[in-house]
């Protein structure tokens, strides 16, 4: 493999942890998000659950992307995720009941979440089976980032506990308020702007003359130029 094929490979599957984050940036799949994070272990059951989905439908829809008709594109390719959804919908509920249980209606859900249909019918649709399979996995990836993050804020701060084991002094004085609606929404509120910071962060710009696209024809050059150096 080139480097050039490498570096393209690196960039696919990096692009949704922070960049093209798709809860914090590309604001999908908002729903679970919000009603799945008052626990970072139900948060972090929903990222992978829906990380082994998009890997896997984004493989399968770029195998079949020649032989799918654009007349039932989008039936076809529901069908094709909620087979993989029914498939880790039954792994969960055989090995992980109790997961199961508190993600409750939001893992069927899977099916029609935004993240999923979206890369499927942005990128695996159009790219390479390993090109779609790095997206899948990078948007995954970032979306149980996401959620961990989130539901680990909200239930140390709402519960005094982090993933079910009690923080000393937390425990007896945590702020219910992050437990519920309003909390999740400010959480996420909070991370989305540290991220968007992060992401959108340009480099320093030059002042003075040297950065003036007029600097050749300006006549107060040289005065400018004194000034920046009594400065």
């Amino acid at each position: 493999m080139s480097d050039k094929a490498k570096k393209g490979s690196l960039y696919e599957l990096t692009k949704g942890i922070i960049k093209e984050n798709p809860v914090l940036v590309g604001l999908l799949g908002m729903c679970p998000t919000l009603a799945v994070t008052n626990q970072a272990i139900n948060g972090l059951g929903m990222g992978i659950a829906t990380t082994f989905v998009l890997v896997c439908s984004n493989i399968v829809i770029s195998l079949l992307k020649k032989v799918i008709p654009s007349t039932v594109r989008l039936p076809s390719f529901i069908v094709i995720i909620a087979g993989f959804v029914t498939l880790i919908e039954f792994l969960m509920k055989g090995y992980l009941p109790a997961i199961y249980s508190a993600l409750g209606i939001f893992l069927p859900l899977i099916t029609v979440n935004c993240i999923i249909l979206g890369r499927a019918e942005a990128f695996a649709s159009k790219n390479s089976v390993l090109a779609s399979a790095l997206d899948g996995l990078g948007m995954g990836i970032g979306f149980t980032l996401a959620l961990f993050v989130m539901a680990s804020i909200r239930e140390v701060l709402g519960s005094g506990t982090f993933m079910g084991l009690k923080i000393p002094v937390l425990c007896d004085n945590s702020m219910l308020m992050f437990i519920m609606p309003a909390g999740g929404f400010f959480v996420l509120g909070v991370i989305i702007a540290v991220v968007n910071k992060i992401a959108n962060k340009k480099p320093p710009q030059t002042l003075g003359c040297a950065g003036c696209p007029h600097a050749a024809t300006c006549q107060n050059m040289g005065a400018c130029e004194g000034e920046e150096k009594a400065e």
